[in-house]
């Protein structure tokens, strides 16, 4: 039999003003279903906090005023109270993660983070009220720390979010595409331009993100060297636009997660997407069972995504999951696209359960159908 492991609600020591009500009833009837969400409080949270501020140069002499990004070292603290919800991600400003948080919360309060981690603990630490953040790319396939995290955090899917990527070559103002003899960017998004960057003739250098390769372009003044980073990114360091669409494809598209301290209600009436992992008994035909408790009821599988299994990253597990000696156990991550509220998703989580040896629902939410 698996664990069931319930993603229950952080409770932090210095909470920031919110206005709370409490759920008198589970999602859905605790009674008939094996799967019930445990009785939980939905905050509405009304907090804001003034970020730190660097002076980002630009190539026109200017100076503009840009959140720095939270660290580790910064996750102290209460946030002021304020009304706009303060959405955490990864990177500086300009990078496509902050256009997905904007898109997902429209007037959100974006917040930048250097690590993928410190967004999940901004948010568990009440510093920020949600966190978007990278899962997959059409192109580039999973971003596999992300599952990691998804699992050593206690947060749940709230909502998914997919975004258009546009690469565009950047350089400062007066630097002609012939005079580069470098680019910086993202690994991935250099990969995504490699016929492009190719075809210049051009050095390829990988640095952290994106938006950090225009900001280190412009800071530095540098005349050889271009980025490869997004139109927002140009305009905000002061860069010009050498060229624009230089991905090799087209389709180049960025699934995001949005993710939060509480899960929320799960609906029929509009499309959903369900999110879980699960862990396997070693043997033959084990993996084909699983995925048949979906099958038979007619559910759609979106995403499945195998992960090494840390121990000390799930909350319980069964000694069962050893596995063979000379075996790597493994992690299942699985996308489906049916709400929790659905007696076809319980049904088919209930018989999962009967066999895997871990079991855990990430999240139930919307599904993004605008790309």
């Amino acid at each position: 039999m698996a664990t069931m492991v319930s993603r229950a609600p952080i409770n932090p020591t210095h909470k920031p003003i919110t206005t709370t009500t409490t759920t008198t009833s589970s999602i859905w009837d605790q009674s008939k279903a094996k799967f019930p969400l445990h009785r939980r409080q939905f905050r509405i949270s009304a907090s804001s906090s003034s970020s730190s501020s660097i002076q980002g140069g630009t190539s026109e002499g200017k100076t503009t005023s840009l959140p720095r990004p939270l660290t580790s070292t910064d996750l102290t603290g209460l946030p002021s109270e304020g009304s706009r919800i303060r959405v955490a991600y990864q990177g500086v400003p300009g990078a496509y993660s902050e256009s997905a948080a904007e898109k997902a919360y429209p007037n959100c309060e974006a917040v930048p983070c250097e690590q993928f981690e410190t967004a999940f603990e901004a948010v568990e630490r009440w510093l920020v009220d949600r966190a978007v953040l990278p899962i997959e790319n059409s192109l580039g396939g999973s971003i596999h720390r992300n599952y990691d995290l998804l699992l050593r955090h206690r947060l749940h899917i709230v909502g998914e979010v997919k975004l258009a990527i546009r690469h565009c070559l950047l350089a400062n103002h007066g630097v002609k595409i012939e005079h580069l003899k470098r680019v910086l960017s993202h690994p991935q998004a250099l990969a995504q331009c490699e016929n492009t960057l190719t075809r210049l003739g051009i050095v390829r250098e990988a640095v952290d993100d994106t938006a950090g390769a225009a900001k280190h372009v412009a800071l530095h003044q540098l005349d050889d060297t271009g980025a490869v980073a997004s139109a927002a990114a140009a305009k905000i360091y002061g860069l010009n636009l050498l060229q624009q669409d230089i991905q090799d494809y087209s389709d180049n598209v960025t699934r995001f997660l949005m993710l939060a301290r509480e899960p929320i209600i799960p609906r029929t009436d509009r499309p959903f997407k369900t999110s879980i992992v699960f862990s396997l008994d070693e043997g033959p035909g084990m993996l084909f069972k699983a995925l048949a408790v979906f099958a038979m009821r007619q559910i759609n599988l979106t995403k499945i995504e195998s992960r090494p299994l840390q121990r000390q990253a799930l909350p319980a597990h069964n000694e069962s999951t050893n596995g063979t000696p000379g075996s790597f156990p493994y992690l299942f991550y699985v996308d489906f696209q049916a709400s929790m509220a659905d007696q076809r998703a319980q049904n088919a989580l209930s018989h999962l359960k009967e066999f895997a040896t871990f079991l855990s629902v990430l999240g139930s939410y919307p599904e993004d159908v605008t790309i």
